[in-house]
């Protein structure tokens, strides 16, 4: 039996029905190479070549809204609607590979050209993200994810059912089978690999005087991507090559058409039991029939894209997520991007574990009908995003307090050795609170118009020649928050704070100096194994500094302070110079660190990993079993749409930007999912098999 796994992932096989003793001029003959080995030596190109594009594909695109967000710096939900996008127009694409592989080019050709458009885009892909070569970001991205997206797509069809070209049948339907299953699991190990390893380089690698190292992360995939198109041209010689003979989907959407055209101007004077018998006399009774069988499992089809919708979220929403969470296990480092691997690995396992174990269970309570395991599967990923709404529930009692409209935020450092009383007119009246030495005071929630400015009056509480009276004016205004410095030179350095965590879900600190002079500054991280120098300069710079999680030294001259900042901070840290040239320091949190760790983000991935393989497979095997033999490529151009259309309505929620929490978009997600199920329900309930009468002579060298 052969399994099939998410259509992305595991791609969808057609039956094949070819006439295997025509061989096109110029190819091998099978007999030579089909009596000796039980295997077509052609299938092993054919396989690593699979390992090799999906690992790049993967590799890829499990990086990609990190780098729109964190190099290309677009918003989220920006970087999110360009990442379904993307998803969308390579399963749009696949159906143009299918007709570009039926109808002119054939599976060889059209894989080869399509695999060097593929590679020109990966390798455009790692040029962009070098920032050496000045290339202009944003606008070579999206040419390079157009030609990824049409290289990918446009394969996507053709490579499995090019390997099930190699057989000869009925001789060798049993190795076919096993090539299929090896072929499957090829696929989820390249995504599996690249998806572990990509982040990795990402992150732990250091070039172009960056912490990390997108250009490389896309760099070794493209590289095998050129591989792939190496080992795929080497056993050309190998091959079994079919010429195209005309797409399926071309015909039925031909028949349909016609069909439609013929009703309008004949319903009246012409009426037909069924409107697409309309299409009878040019197409053919053997057509028609079959064309009715499959727009009858077709209507099963209306609610699938919701599932992939959900689905595909794991590499766009999901990630967000984890950058927002900490990854910690001792001393190694989760990357968020990495949280994605758990999905190739479990479908490695509960594939297998299916059919063993989890559907005799099913089957105890009454779950046997593919129907009823299909709206299962969909159940269980309106499950996983409720627990994904749930997560950020929590998670948001994590995050900084930020100034919204018509509010702004206060914070007062006191860099002397006196304590303060300060008198201010922001609540309306004048207030009087006091202010230690070396500590601070915050007022997160100020209400404020536009523009608002509120008179201060900062007295020392004794007199110290380090001390003076401050007499000015706090700039506050709607959605600010202003941080204001007391130093020793009878000014206050005043600065826009923010408060907001980093996007790269790093750490943020700000050092802040009261010195008589200006001094060199100096952070070191002492945990790196060659004490690497993360920022140089001079206490006269104030800005924030973008840090990794790690133990610091903050050297000020000749004076040295250990200090540790972790995951999502943001802190400030402001320091004093005594008489004897010391430093006297103050550690003040601005926002608190990353707390929630990012293993509570597997029980989501874990349920919709298992409604993925029950959704998916069972889905696939359904409506193959339903369809005519004609039909089962036309139903894989299908079920790609699904995915699609999947991503469509992602660009559509998201892009309508209609939520200020990410959890209620979640919610909105599940609900959708149940909705939809119930649709389903309904439509699978109606549904009425429709037996056809295949022909007794399949036509010659009839693709997939």
């Amino acid at each position: 039996m052969i399994t099939i796994a998410q259509s992305d992932r595991v791609q969808e096989k057609s039956d094949q029905n070819l006439n295997n003793n025509e061989i096109a001029e110029g190819t091998t003959d099978p007999e030579t190479s089909t009596t000796k080995y039980p295997y077509p030596k052609s299938i092993f190109f054919i396989i690593s070549n699979e390992f090799c594009e999906r690992f790049m594909y993967y590799g890829m695109r499990t990086v990609l809204v990190l780098y729109l967000t964190r190099k290309l710096f677009w918003d989220d939900d920006t970087a999110t609607i360009i990442y379904h996008l993307f998803t969308t127009l390579v399963y749009f694409f696949s159906v143009l590979g299918a007709i570009l592989s039926d109808s002119w080019l054939g599976k060889f050709k059209t894989i080869l050209f399509l695999s060097m458009v593929y590679s020109c885009g990966s390798i455009l892909m790692s040029l962009t993200a070098m920032p050496d070569l000045n290339i202009p970001g944003r606008e070579f991205t999206i040419v390079a994810l157009l030609l990824v997206a049409l290289g990918s797509g446009g394969i996507k069809p053709c490579v499995a059912a090019f390997g099930g070209d190699q057989f000869k049948m009925p001789e060798q339907a049993k190795y076919m089978l096993t090539f299929f299953s090896l072929f499957y699991f090829t696929i989820n190990l390249g995504s599996f690999i690249s998806t572990l390893i990509t982040p990795i380089l990402r992150s732990d690698v250091k070039c172009f005087q960056d912490d990390d190292c997108y250009s490389l992360a896309f760099g070794v995939p493209g590289a095998l991507m050129v591989l792939s198109i190496i080992i795929f041209f080497a056993g050309k010689r190998l091959y079994k090559v079919t010429p195209p003979a005309g797409n399926m989907l071309v015909k039925v959407s031909s028949c349909i058409g016609h069909a439609i055209s013929r009703k309008m101007k004949e319903r009246k004077t012409n009426p037909k039991a069924h409107w697409l018998d309309y299409a009878v006399e040019k197409h053919g009774q053997q057509l028609v029939n079959e064309v009715k069988v499959l727009l009858n499992v077709l209507v099963l089809y209306i609610p699938l894209p919701v599932f992939w919708s959900l689905f595909d979220q794991q590499g766009s929403r999901w990630t967000f997520q984890a950058t927002r969470m900490m990854g910690f296990i001792g001393s190694y480092e989760i990357k968020p991007d990495q949280m994605q691997v758990v999905n190739p690995l479990l479908i490695l396992v509960f594939i297998p574990l299916y059919d063993v174990l989890f559907y005799p269970l099913l089957s105890k309570i009454g779950v046997r009908r593919p129907l009823q395991k299909l709206t299962l599967g969909g159940i269980l990923a309106g499950v996983a995003f409720l627990c994904s709404a749930i997560v950020e529930l929590q998670l948001e009692k994590t995050y900084p307090v930020l100034p919204g409209v018509g509010q702004s935020q206060l914070r007062i450092f006191n860099g002397l050795p006196c304590a303060y009383n300060i008198q201010t007119s922001i609540h309306g009246a004048d207030e009087t609170f006091p202010l230690p030495a070396m500590d601070a005071y915050e007022d997160k929630y100020i209400d404020v118009t536009e523009r608002s400015n509120f008179t201060y009056v900062m007295t020392p509480t004794q007199t110290n020649a380090e001390c003076p009276e401050f007499r000015g004016t706090f700039h506050l205004g709607s959605e600010l928050a202003m941080s204001y410095f007391m130093t020793r030179q009878s000014e206050i350095y005043e600065y826009e704070d923010d408060p907001n965590k980093s996007r790269t879900g790093d750490p943020l600190l700000r050092i802040l100096v009261n010195s008589a002079n200006t001094v060199s500054l100096k952070v070191t991280d002492v945990v790196h194994p060659d004490r690497l120098v993360r920022f140089e300069g001079n206490t006269t710079e104030r800005d924030l500094i973008q840090l990794v999680s790690s133990t610091y030294e903050i050297e000020i001259g000749s004076f040295v302070e250990s200090y540790v900042i972790t995951q999502g901070a943001v802190n400030t840290l402001f320091l004093r110079e005594t008489p004897t040239g010391e430093y006297i320091s103050k550690d003040v949190v601005i926002s608190e660190p990353n707390s929630m760790h990012m293993l509570w983000l597997l029980p989501q991935y874990i349920i919709m990993t298992l409604g993925e393989v029950m959704y998916s497979v069972t889905g696939l095997a359904f409506s193959y079993a339903e369809a005519p033999v004609s039909m089962k490529s036309v139903l894989q151009s299908c079920w790609l749409l699904t995915v699609a259309f999947g991503n469509v309505i992602d660009i559509i929620i998201i892009g309508a930007r209609g939520f200020s929490s990410q959890a209620h978009e979640f919610f909105l997600f599940a609900g959708l999912m149940f909705v939809d199920m119930i649709i389903f329900m309904i439509l699978a309930y109606r549904y009425k098999s429709v037996p056809t009468t295949e022909p007794t002579e399949q036509p010659k060298n009839t693709d997939e």
